[in-house]
């Protein structure tokens, strides 16, 4: 299976990109030329939950939230890892399965790190 890209294939991909760009800048300038508009005062008030806004309000998240996040950008990174590792798990050999499973052996050592911490637990 060749998976180079030749000219005639660039034209296309790029005769893609034009169309889907127009087509977008058509439906906004359409939407524009046609749709009513009529703002006033009450329409541009913030509204939430049948309840006016009264005071502005600021929201709170707990250093918990932001752990949480670490922890999940940590293993996200570690599925874009994995992925291309397995496309091209036959070509590497012993030496590429070792350094994997290096890899999963500090991720899953990270892991019981925070586990025993407590940075997993929400209440």
């Amino acid at each position: 299976m060749n998976t180079q890209l030749y000219g005639s294939d660039w034209v296309v991909i790029g005769i893609l990109i034009l169309a889907a760009a127009a087509l977008g800048y058509a439906l906004l300038t359409l939407n524009q030329i046609i749709a009513p508009s009529k703002p006033s005062a009450a329409k541009a008030a913030p509204y939430e939950s049948g309840v006016p806004e009264v005071v502005a309000t600021k929201p709170r998240f707990t250093p918990r939230f932001y752990v949480v996040a670490m922890l999940f950008v940590v293993f996200d990174i570690e599925a874009i890892f994995i992925f291309p590792w397995a496309v091209v798990f036959d070509g590497l050999g012993l030496y590429g399965f070792l350094a994997m499973l290096a890899f999963m052996f500090l991720l899953f050592d990270g892991f019981i790190y925070a586990w025993k911490k407590g940075a997993l637990e929400w209440a």
